[in-house]
């Protein structure tokens, strides 16, 4: 037994060792290129003479033509900037971190521009409930943040360093259900939205008290989660109803399919949305199915407004594309930003969210930008229709 002591006390040892390293975590994956956790590229190669913006937009994900466009808003913003001289004798940088679309990644891009890339301002993001969660980091970092299209309320709620140069939901699903009243003399509207969404959501609510306010009716509402594929039983279950429209409040990823599932079922009355649909690729998904589809938005294209005129040539002649609303407010929220810290007696996070909030009828190409007290832009909405596989200005309604 003594003999088999210390053979019994190596094996239990060995045991013991190999139990350990199978409780260890699993090492972290690597990084993905591009995402949120990728790494950061190199710092500008003199910060003394270099003021780094921070940008946050989906690159990639469900929504990445949003992110795609802002970028390219942003960058051309900021090339403008530049040869225009730049801010206090310094050139301006830009950063931008893939959200994926995701509120998680979002914050975590956030944190990053903050602490290690030293940003002065941080642009984006459009989907309202991503921008949530980058708030949540930049107002307690006084580090001001300006969203180019998150319309919820709850967004410039989260603190004074949080800004947006859009419209927001109440005044949008006003003009959605006057427009849907009004202009098309519909009395009975159904409403499907994603439960995951706070855009669709706020939008939905607003849409449907405004659109009762004026004696119309809600035959029913109906949700859908975010990634869903299949919509025929809400749809049915809303055909049953009769309405005269449906209201969907959601992003293009989804409205091409539920338009083109509606149709399969018999669907024929007209479709209404909000600035989540505003995407070419919404006629990829939809196809023949949205037109005749109304929604809100930020500026139409053919417009003709001088200003928007020579940003769309300049857009097309850098991208090859005329931008869509995504790429315009992104523009407009970094030269918001540029214009601030010119007047900004320095680039302190104080000084910086002083000077936005002074922001009073800024020549922004979708629209002239007054920030008000809630630091909401007060500015006009189009409502445009899907006609011949693109969209068609029909109206202005102005706030």
């Amino acid at each position: 037994m003594r003999r088999q002591l210390p053979l019994l006390l190596a094996t239990l040892a060995l045991a013991f060792i190999a139990c350990e390293k199978k409780s260890q975590p699993p090492p972290s994956p690597a990084p993905t290129e591009g995402g949120a956790a990728a790494k950061a590229p190199e710092a500008p190669p003199s910060t003394s003479d270099t003021i780094l913006i921070g940008g946050v937009g989906s690159l990639t994900g469900n929504e990445a033509t949003f992110g795609i466009s802002a970028r390219s808003g942003i960058e051309m913003a900021i090339q403008e900037a530049n040869a225009a001289g730049g801010v206090k004798g310094k050139k301006l940088a830009v950063r931008v971190y893939d959200s994926q679309g995701k509120p998680e990644e979002a914050a975590q891009a956030v944190t990053r521009l903050i602490a290690q890339d030293k940003v002065a301002v941080i642009i984006g993001e459009a989907a309202s409930s991503v921008s949530l969660a980058m708030a949540e980091k930049a107002q307690p970092a006084k580090v001001p943040m300006i969203s180019y299209s998150s319309t919820a309320p709850e967004v410039t709620q989260k603190g004074d360093y949080i800004f947006r140069v859009c419209f927001i939901d109440p005044f949008q699903g006003l003009v959605m259900a006057k427009f849907a009243k009004e202009n098309l003399k519909v009395s009975k509207v159904a409403i499907l939205t994603d439960n995951k969404s706070a855009y669709s959501l706020g939008l939905a609510d607003v849409f449907s008290a405004k659109f009762k306010e004026m004696g119309g009716e809600i035959t029913g509402t109906e949700s859908y989660s975010k990634g869903d594929t299949d919509f025929r039983a809400q749809l049915t279950a809303m055909k049953r109803s009769k309405p005269d429209a449906v209201f969907v409040p959601g992003y293009y990823t989804d409205v091409g399919i539920i338009a083109r599932q509606a149709r399969e079922l018999g669907m024929k009355v007209p479709l209404l949305g909000g600035d989540g649909w505003d995407s070419d690729k919404l006629f990829e998904l939809g196809g023949s199915a949205v037109e005749g589809s109304y929604f809100s938005n930020h500026y139409a294209a053919d417009n003709p407004d001088p200003v928007l005129k020579v940003f769309i040539e300049k857009y097309q002649k850098a991208y090859g594309s005329v931008p869509d609303t995504v790429a315009a407010l992104a523009y407009d929220a970094t030269l918001v930003a540029v214009d601030a810290m010119k007047r900004a007696p320095d680039l302190s996070g104080p000084a910086l969210r002083d000077a936005i909030a002074a922001t009073k009828d800024f020549p922004g190409v979708a629209g002239k930008i007054t920030l008000n007290a809630q630091r909401d832009a007060e500015k006009q909405a189009v409502v445009l229709k899907v006609e011949g596989g693109k969209t068609k200005f029909v109206t202005t309604v102005t706030p």
